[in-house]
Parts: C-alpha cells; sequence; structure tokens
C-alpha cells in the first residue's frame, strides 16, 4: 500500500541511512514502517553522488501554463480520445470553448467531470464513448451539440497509442506474443485514425489536429497515413505534412516526441511552433513542497531497491529495475504510463532516491497543480502518461487561432 507525504521531511545523514537500509534487509523488514516508526518518509532519504556543480547548472524561468492568460475567443472545440483532458486544456487556456469531450474510459471521464463540472463529457455512464460507433456520436454531435454543417470549431484527438508506441514495448521481441507495437494492424485500436477522418469528412470542421506518438510515422508501412491524407484533401482540407515535435524544445522539462497532422478548410498555411532554444531543466518542476496536492502519493520500494539507487550519478539508469535518475540540469526523460504495481515504471526523482509521484510526473508534464486525477494509483500514471503536455496543446492552439481564425 502506498503512503501520502504529509510534511516536509526530514533529512537523514548517508551513514544512517546505509545502517536503517542495511537493518532492514538484514531483517527482513518493511523499509516503509521502519521509516514511519522514526517519523520519516521515502523523502528523508538521500543519494550517494551529488554533483553541485551540474545541479547548479542555468536554471531558465519556467513559465507555468497557469502563468498564462488570453482572452476568450468563442471557437469551438470539440475533443476526440481526449483521455485525461491534455489536448482539452491547452486549447480552453488558449482561449477557445469547449463544447464536449469524447472518452470511453470511465475512470477518465470521471476526471474530466471532477476538474471541469461544466464541460459535456460524452463517455460513460451515460454513452459509449466510443467513437467506432458512428451513428450514436454522429447523432449526438448534432441533435445534443446541435453541430451544423459546415462546423466553425476545431476537432481534435489523439487516437489511442498503444499500437505505435515504443516505451509500451521495448521489453518484448517483434515476434513475441506481448509485442504490441503492430501500428495499423491492431485489432482494437489500430482504424481509429479512420474514424476520426470519417467525422471530419461528415462535419466539416473548419480546422483538425491529429495528434499522436511518432511511432504513427514509424509503422506507417502500408501507407496508412497518406491514405488518411488523401481521403482530407479530397474533401477539400489543406493538410500539412506529419510533424514531430519535442515537447522540450517548446518550454516543457520533458524529453517526449509527439507527431501532430494539421489541415483546414480555408486553404491557411498552418505553422506549428517554433522551437524556443532554451530547455527547461526538470529540476524547475520537482522543486518546491508538494506533499499537500492530490495525487502525491509514493511508491512503495524495498530497502535493497533503495541500495541499488541511492549510487546512481545524475542521469544513470538502474537496470536491474530499469529506471533512471533524472538529471536535475536537463529536461525530464519521458513521462511513461507505467502505474505503480507493474506495467512499467516512472523516473527517479533527482534528488531523492525513489520514484516519481503522479503529481510530479504531472508537473513535468504541464498539467496545473489543481487538476486531480482520479482512479487507481497505477490509472493515474496512465493517464499523466498517455497526456499531450497542455503547455505543448496551447501553444499549438494558439497557432491554428492566429492562423486560421485571425
Amino acid at each position: 500500500m502506498a503512503t501520502e507525504t504529509t510534511a516536509p521531511p526530514v533529512k537523514l545523514s548517508l551513514a544512517a541511512q546505509v545502517e536503517l537500509l542495511q537493518h532492514c534487509r538484514k531483517h527482513q523488514l518493511k523499509l516503509e514502517d521502519e521509516l514511519q516508526r522514526e517519523g520519516l518518509s521515502y523523502d528523508s532519504l538521500g543519494y550517494r553522488h551529488w554533483n553541485d556543480d551540474e545541479a547548479k547548472l542555468r536554471r531558465p524561468e519556467f513559465r507555468r501554463i497557469e502563468d498564462y492568460f488570453f482572452p476568450v475567443n468563442g471557437i469551438p472545440v470539440v475533443s476526440f480520445f481526449s483521455g485525461a483532458g491534455g489536448l482539452d486544456l491547452g486549447f480552453e487556456k488558449a482561449g477557445f470553448s469547449h463544447l464536449a469531450s469524447i472518452e470511453m474510459n470511465p475512470v477518465f471521464c470521471e476526471t474530466l467531470r471532477r476538474n471541469r463540472s461544466a464541460w459535456t463529457v460524452l463517455g460513460p455512464p451515460s454513452y459509449s464513448g466510443d467513437v467506432r460507433n458512428r451513428d450514436e456520436f454522429s447523432h449526438l454531435l448534432r441533435q445534443k451539440l446541435g453541430l451544423s454543417v459546415p462546423f466553425e470549431g476545431v476537432f481534435h484527438g489523439g487516437p489511442p497509442c498503444q499500437p505505435f508506441s515504443i516505451a509500451a514495448n521495448q521489453r518484448f521481441a517483434r515476434n513475441d506474443d506481448n509485442f504490441k507495437r503492430v501500428g495499423f494492424s491492431h485489432d482494437q485500436y489500430g482504424n481509429l485514425l479512420f474514424d476520426f477522418v470519417w467525422y471530419i469528412q461528415q462535419f466539416r470542421p473548419r480546422a483538425f489536429v491529429i495528434e499522436n506518438v511518432a511511432g504513427l510515422i514509424d509503422l506507417n508501412v502500408k501507407g496508412e497515413i497518406e491514405k488518411a491524407i488523401g481521403m482530407l484533401k479530397s474533401a477539400g482540407y489543406s493538410v500539412e505534412e506529419p510533424k514531430v515535435l519535442d515537447a522540450s524544445n517548446h518550454g516543457v522539462p520533458q524529453k517526449r516526441m509527439r507527431v501532430f497532422i494539421c489541415g483546414n478548410r480555408v486553404n491557411r498555411t498552418i505553422h506549428l511552433p517554433c522551437e524556443e532554444g532554451l530547455m527547461i531543466p526538470c529540476r524547475t518542476a520537482l522543486t518546491g513542497d508538494v506533499s499537500n496536492h492530490d495525487n502525491h502519493v509514493t511508491r512503495e520500494h524495498k530497502a535493497e531497491s533503495i541500495l541499488r539507487y541511492m549510487e546512481l550519478e545524475f542521469g544513470q539508469r538502474d537496470h536491474l529495475g530499469r529506471v533512471d535518475r533524472l538529471h536535475p540540469g536537463l529536461p525530464s526523460k519521458t513521462v511513461i504510463a507505467g502505474g505503480t504495481k507493474g506495467g512499467g515504471r516512472s523516473h527517479l526523482h533527482p534528488f531523492t532516491p525513489r520514484t516519481l509521484s503522479v503529481r510530479e510526473c504531472a508537473r513535468l508534464q504541464t498539467f496545473p497543480d489543481d487538476y486531480v486525477f482520479c482512479g487507481p494509483s497505477a490509472r493515474q500514471f496512465t493517464q499523466v502518461g498517455n497526456a499531450v503536455p497542455p503547455l505543448l496543446a496551447m501553444k499549438l492552439a494558439r497557432c491554428i487561432f492566429e492562423q486560421v481564425y485571425s
């Protein structure tokens, strides 16, 4: 069972830390219990190696999404495959008006409704949330939301990316039964891109954004992307070539590669955000007390694991646990959709030998601190790890507003 940190930690000396860890290992004691007995937490622990010069590298200003303010422009947006709402938050912050989020996962819908009670969420329990049910959702979009054709707003969405993900399958060989990186041939998710294209064809939004992991391009072995783009062009859209953006080039303190395909039916050219030059180190998002924030739950590590982790230097990997100590002077490695009980691991905190909490991962993803993720801890990690960083989404949305609507 995981525990929440509720007070600023008291740091142990390195000698006392080693003594405690070795005591737990020798007597097969649960480290969590021994820390609590001493009035300590995992944040009371530290690394053996510390490079002050590297830790004090240039620290550019980190502008959180909360620091930006744009006037409401009234342009309506419909979100498909909404997940936890990364794209939705970005468009909202950029001044667009949320019309609906379509999502089939009940827990993700709960997150959307908890954080934005005024939003219309078309998903469980009242609706299937499954865009493959074209009759259901074309009816809802017309009758419940009153969409006219052509629709003068934006459709955006990222079809589930597991079939194209590198991180989700890096442990398995291509011929392994567990290998799921099969792209468009995936039985359940591989063709959702074409469902999204169908809705664009039917409702003719002025602009659209298709988002996915960079692996969408790598596994385009049968020309499906070209086919989808051709269908959109035949429907009268100007479609930009797929472009991969690294979030760390756009003010996000995390290396994260996502591919975007943008288009519009008013014959405009959409230039995606330009690289900003100065990358934001992850320490800027991970400093400050988050103990009283929701979703800040630390994983229960064994003493044996901490004894290994504490020997790591900045950026070094623990190969047994397949986790990396983040370098505080660099952007974080990609936040993945793993959980606290299998299915992957979050990275190690740069200053404390433990994995990151959901809240800390959400900070690296640029979600606001008051945005709460629902469901079990593993599903919270999934929501955070699958999302488009809201800050990147906001900057993309501003490009669309300025180039298509201005």
